[in-house]
This record gives structure tokens, sequence and C-alpha cells, in this order.
């Protein structure tokens, strides 16, 4: 009998050894911490599924984030799957970085139609497919209810604003109305002064590139402007008057001060400065919902983009899983991947109330979610919905030469009061020289 004890004692130990050793860790990394809890809860659900396979998840914020990443590229020690971005995948494919997932998608009859607009579009070249659409973003308004109020501005007005290059329209007055200078006087009054704002009627982010997604773009392609022909052009419009009016527009009320400056808004950024009350609005992504609840100690709300000369406009961006071509656990990748994908996986980090989650109804889930915790976010669902108020993330090889070369262009209009036409016009012939 206490042999037999023994032996199945043994045999237990055993079965869980092979057990043990039969269990494949994958590596998946992230940047955003505020989502960091809803994927864990989506790895513990992946892992009740797949028994054998164990997801170490590894969060890293976002400038750090990618300087790992293309290390970790060279050295070989690159996360089996990671979240990424359309500004720097094409990067990623010229190097042959990505698993296309083109034929594991036939394979598995994975169903593609069902995230919204294009977010499977812009993650595909050529019949290939790098990515698998996880979540979306538009670009909306956030604003200080008690300097709007004591401003005497009615939240429901911003929802109706117009914007032009040529006086700002009815959206420069709002932001002018709520400009303080150090006197109380608004920048509509006589005798303000810019150079000594307490109180900026408009924050946007300091650092400014080409892309432009949260700073100007929705700007000017409200006013005409569009960056391309398309995804994957090889020639872009940054010598178009109608971006070179927009960003004029944008650094003259710099100088006037209903915007802050550039130069004051590097270090803290429109989110700093907004939560520590400096402004009453800034420009901001969905996705950074959660943080303001987090930090911004004071009832706020969020408002759609004001309508330009040829209607509302926001860039509509999404990121994506991709896999690492150098994975030696490509098979468990892949059903990461494709759970993440999943309607089941983005319903999970829908209940977590951070991100808008590409699948539809995932998206009712997320706002529901966030309307619990008293912030109407209805603003930037309407932008995504609206087939005529969102355009695609211009998606094009050189990306990081693109940023390169526009980047020193707006510091020059934004921090130097260069002229925004011929500093364009130059900019723009260095950036399509790239594709020559």
């Amino acid at each position: 009998m206490r042999n037999l004890r023994k032996i199945l004692i043994l045999s237990s130990l055993l079965a869980a050894a092979i057990q043990a050793r039969a269990v494949t860790e994958i590596t998946y990394w992230l940047w955003d911490n505020n989502q960091l809890p809803a994927y864990q809860a989506c790895a513990a659900a992946f892992e009740k599924e797949n028994p054998d396979i164990k997801v170490k998840i590894t969060q890293t914020g976002w400038f750090d984030y990618w300087n790992a990443l293309n290390t970790a590229f060279v050295s070989g020690t690159a996360p089996d799957v990671f979240t990424n971005h359309l500004a720097r995948y094409p990067e990623f494919i010229e190097n042959n970085l990505l698993v296309d997932l083109a034929p594991l998608i036939a394979k598995d009859k994975v169903p593609t139609n069902i995230y919204l607009g294009d977010l499977v579009k812009v993650w595909g070249r050529e019949g290939k497919q790098y990515g698998l659409p996880k979540d979306w973003d538009t670009i909306g308004i956030i604003y200080n209810k008690a300097m709007l109020e004591k401003a005497g501005i009615d939240p429901k007005s911003l929802w109706n604003l117009d914007w032009n290059p040529k006086d700002g329209g009815s959206f420069g007055q709002v932001i002018a109305k709520l400009t303080l200078d150090a006197n109380g006087k608004t920048a509509l009054d006589q005798g303000f002064d810019p150079k000594n704002v307490k109180q900026y009627g408009l924050l946007i982010n300091g650092q400014v590139d080409g892309y432009g997604q949260v700073e100007w773009s929705h700007f000017a392609v409200s006013n005409g402007f569009k960056f391309s022909d398309g995804p994957w052009a090889t020639h872009l419009n940054y010598d178009d008057p109608k971006l070179a009016e927009t960003i004029q527009w944008i650094a003259d009320q710099m100088k006037k001060g209903t915007i802050v400056p550039a130069a004051n808004a590097r270090q803290a950024g429109e989110n700093g400065l907004f939560a520590a009350q400096k402004g009453a609005m800034a420009l901001t992504g969905d996705w950074n919902v959660r943080w303001y609840e987090d930090n911004a100690k004071f009832d706020f709300g969020f408002a759609p983009l004001p309508k330009g000369p040829v209607g509302r406009r926001t860039m509509f961006n999404g990121l994506a899983d991709s896999i690492w071509v150098g994975s030696k656990h490509q098979d468990e990748a892949w059903k990461w991947v494709k759970f993440l994908a999943s309607p089941e996986a983005q319903k999970i980090v829908a209940g977590y109330g951070v991100v808008f989650p590409a699948v539809p109804e995932a998206t009712e889930i997320a706002k529901a979610k966030m309307s619990e915790k008293g912030v109407d976010v209805s603003a930037f669902v309407q932008e995504a919905t609206d087939p005529n108020a969102t355009f695609l993330f211009p998606i094009t090889d050189h990306a990081s030469d693109v940023v390169r070369i526009t980047r020193a262009a707006f510091d020059a209009i934004y921090l130097n009061g260069a002229p925004a036409a011929p500093t364009l016009k130059a900019a723009s012939q260095e950036v399509n020289a790239l594709f020559q």
C-alpha cells in the first residue's frame, strides 16, 4: 500500500512536471499603463482557454517603448507580440520584422469585417496583413466647466462652433473670450497683455510634427488640406497653401496669447497644463479620458472639434497587435493576436472604460462604462461613426525621416517665428525627395 502511494505521488509529480514543461510562455509589450489591467484580464481569459500558453506582459512608457523595441529587434530579444502604431510599422515592414498574418487569417477564417471603418485596411499592404485592429481614436476638445461658466459660455454651444484660418470663426472668438491676462482682461478686451497670460483659451502640445494628429491635422483637413492621395502614397502635400494658412493661424494665435506658445507647452504638454488649470480648453485624443479622470481634480467635459470650411474632420487612427518575425513561438503568438482581435477580448477591454475597442458593440460598452463614471464621451463616438468626419492616419514609408524633417519645420515656425508658407514648402521638398 505504501509503495502504491509513493507510485501515485511520483506519477502526480511527473504529470505536473510534464504539464509545466508543456506550457509555452510568450511575451507581449504595450506602452499604455492605463490599459495594463485590461490586458492582464485578457491574458487571464486567454490562458484559461489555452492552458498550454502563458502570456508575460511588459508595459513601458511611450518614448522608452520604441527605443527598447528597436534595441530588442537588433539584439534578437524582441517580444513575440507587441502593440504597434501606424507611424512606426512601415519601417518595420521595410526591415522584414513583422509576420504576414494574411495566410493565418485565411486558414482560420477570421472575420475582418467586424471592425469600425477602414481599421483593417490601414494595417495591410499589397495583399499582406501586419496587424488586426484593437481600438480606434479620434480627437476632440476637453473643457474646464468652471472656466466656461465664469466666461458665460454654454458648453452645449461648443458642439456648433465653426473655424476658418482667416478670422478663426466662432471658435476663435470663444478661445479669445476664455483667455485671461494677469489683470483679468480677455483677449477681446482693449489693453489685453499677450505676454502675461494666466489662462489660455486653448492648450495644445508643444512638440509638433508633420502628422499633427492632435495638434493641427483636423484644422488643416477641415480647411481642405489632404496629406496625400491615400495610404502608401509616395508624395506628401506639405506645400499646400491650405496647410500653410492653417499653421500660420495657429502660430499667430500663439503670439496673440489665445493659444499656449509651443515653448511653454514643451515640458508639461497640453494634458499637464490642463490639469494644472492653465487653460480653459485643450485638444486631446480619446485615449486620454482615463488620464483626465485621474489627474484633473475639477469638473470637465468633452466636445467635438469645430467645423472648418469643408466640415468637421478628425484623424481616425487605430492600434493593432503585430507578431515579430523572429518569434520562436509564432503559433502561440498568432493565437494571442487572434484572441485580442476578437469580440470576446475587446469586450473585456471595453469593460475597463479606458479606450474604444475596434468592434462596434465593444465601443458601446466602453462608452457606457465611461458614462457610469460621469464622463460623457459621445463627442468622440459621434465623430468616429460619421463617415464624412474622419480621415485616416497618413501611412507612408520613411516615417521617421518625415517626422524629423517636419518637426524641424514646425519648431522654426512655432518657436522662432518663421513664416509658415516658405518653411513648409522647403520641408515638403525635402520630404518628397525621400521617395525619389
